[in-house]
């Protein structure tokens, strides 16, 4: 055996557009990781992620426990055999106070869901996500780049070159857009047009999502939508304060996770190897019949028969 192995965690998070994988040492420093748009199949971009941390992890770490979150986090705690399976609030809030100890509000942004999370001495208090409304979210802010024509790595850029932002309606993702197509037919340069659309999507959001929050720094930007220069700018001028983005942003609910499978191991992992990239693992839904509540069941599938089913209010599915 190899004495000179680091222990490791790893903390997989499975989100509506990507999925995150980390693998951490004792010190909640990142060893290696992986970003990946899901592309609508969770098992195989997990597997690929897997895939592709492993040609590191093999060579000088030691897996002792993994914890998985996102929307597909009971998928993934299936799939990889998790020690622990945390909601993205609980996971972004851990996250963040490691990386800042004294952070009170925390804003994360995903591809599309935005939430807001209230941490007061270390724990969170409360939490709001958006409900209806993508607003805001990366996959919108990404229709809005291909409208305009440019790559959504320059948006924010574009954004602080503005000299006078226009006016835009962002309270939903129809009424932005109709806006922004109106100022551009009235010949608005990009750069102002952007620069308005970042300040109505930061209404939005603290008008919507942090509607009734006490609000206090330091502030937090976390998820995707945080390398969005712009955001952050609309976030200060708002807020006026300064909004603090950690350098690994994106990859946060992955490491809280991790961070978490760390706290809480005990005894030996249930980790079933990083192997695991190789196997035939599928997914396949139904709808139950039993009971007016028509639950629709997703099972996960290794070589066509079921290992394990979840999505029924009654338990009657649940392997």
């Amino acid at each position: 055996m190899n004495n000179t192995l680091t222990n490791a965690f790893l903390g997989i998070d499975v989100g509506s557009i990507t999925t995150k994988i980390a693998i951490i040492n004792e010190q909640d420093e990142i060893i290696v990781c992986s970003y990946a748009k899901t592309e609508g199949d969770p098992v195989r971009t997990i597997q690929a992620g897997l895939k592709e941390v492993s040609s590191v992890a093999d060579a000088t770490s030691k897996i002792l426990s993994v914890g998985t979150t996102g929307s597909g986090r009971y998928l993934a705690g299936t799939l990889v055999g998790a020690d622990t399976i945390k909601n993205e609030i609980t996971a972004h809030a851990v996250a963040a106070t490691v990386f800042l100890p004294e952070v009170q509000t925390v804003f994360e942004i995903g591809g599309q869901d935005s939430k807001i999370i209230i941490i007061r001495d270390g724990i969170a208090t409360d939490f709001a996500m958006n409900t209806v409304c993508a607003a805001g979210t990366g996959s919108f802010l990404e229709h809005q780049a291909l409208r305009l024509g440019i790559p959504i790595e320059d948006f924010g850029e574009y954004a602080l070159r503005a000299s006078s932002p226009v006016r835009i309606a962002g309270r939903c993702t129809v009424f932005a857009e109709t806006d922004m197509v109106h100022k551009q037919q009235t010949g608005h340069n990009k750069e102002n047009i952007i620069a308005g659309l970042c300040q109505a999507l930061v209404r939005n959001y603290l008008n919507n999502v942090a509607k009734g929050k006490e609000l206090l720094p330091p502030f937090v930007f976390q998820g995707g939508v945080a390398a969005n220069l712009g955001i952050k700018s609309a976030f200060e001028q708002e807020l006026e304060q300064k909004v603090i983005i950690p350098p690994n942003h994106i990859m946060m609910g992955a490491i809280g996770v991790a961070i978490l499978a760390r706290e809480e191991l005990s005894g030996t992992t249930r980790f079933k190897g990083l192997e695991i990239t190789m196997a035939d693992y599928r997914t396949s839904g139904f709808e139950c019949d039993e009971c007016t509540n028509s639950c629709e069941i997703v099972q996960l599938l290794f070589e066509g028969e079921p290992v394990s089913r979840w999505g029924s209010r009654c338990n009657r599915w649940e392997m």
